[in-house]
């Protein structure tokens, strides 16, 4: 169980997103900021984030949480773009929040499935630091029919994508059917599994990443969100 302890209330709420430290004081002021039983709070209560609740709402995810959003296509993991942004699929405060709740790596526009969102740099460091070589599956769609060497060519670590200085570390792929593939790599290079197959001259028509590590979509939809449980971040940061 959470254990209470003194929050300087303000600090806290303005670094959630609900507004200036003087925004949040005139919430205190004013009887918005209350416990689940409706009691109101002041500055410096002993309370936890799961017993606060401003205008009778629950806060959002407290801080340190890791996020999981099924990407659509046609959006972008920026705060900014002239294409529609990820933080439109999710509460306006996560984007004000500081720090701000933001993308682990990247998935470009034209590539949907899992994204990671986090306020806690060291899980984002972590998570997306090279040198922990974190295994990430996509589905890609391809143009063409495989042509039947694919797997032996990306798994034997000799592939050297154009404008690459090093091979590329052995990747998986397990046919799904004549144009579909499942493909595990543990790198994080620049539209790396697209590159691949443009080495085996193939293209990719759309690429869908379905796991990160241990975690998986499963049945969240397009657009969802969730929050990971502890024992889900606990295994991914594992490895």
């Amino acid at each position: 169980m959470e254990k209470q302890k003194p929050i300087k209330l303000a600090k806290y709420l303005a670094n959630l997103g609900y507004g200036s430290r003087r925004d949040v004081e005139r919430m205190l002021h004013a009887g918005r900021v209350t416990r689940a039983d409706g009691s109101e709070l002041k500055e410096g209560d002993a309370v936890t984030h799961n017993d606060i609740l401003v205008d009778g709402d629950s806060l959002e995810p407290a801080p340190g949480t890791v996020l999981m959003l099924h990407k659509p296509v046609g959006y972008v993991c920026s705060t900014t773009d002239v294409n529609p942004v990820v933080y439109a699929l999710l509460p306006e405060r996560m984007r004000l929040r500081s720090p701000v709740v933001a993308p682990v790596g990247r998935l470009d526009l034209d590539t949907s499935g899992l994204l990671l969102l986090t306020d806690d740099g060291k899980i984002n460091h972590r998570i997306t630091s090279p040198g922990t070589h974190l295994p990430k599956t996509y589905i890609a769609t391809l143009a063409n029919d495989l042509r039947g060497d694919e797997a032996a060519v990306f798994g034997d670590g000799s592939l050297q994508l154009s404008g690459d200085d090093t091979p590329l570390a052995p990747a998986t792929l397990d046919v799904i059917d004549a144009r579909r593939a499942r493909v595990t790599i543990t790198e994080g290079r620049y539209h790396q599994v697209r590159r691949m197959f443009a080495a085996v001259g193939n293209h990719v028509e759309s690429l869908h990443r379905s796991a990160i590590g241990t975690l998986e979509l499963g049945d969240l939809t397009v657009g969802e969100w969730r929050e990971l449980s502890t024992v889900e971040v606990v295994s991914l940061l594992s490895r």
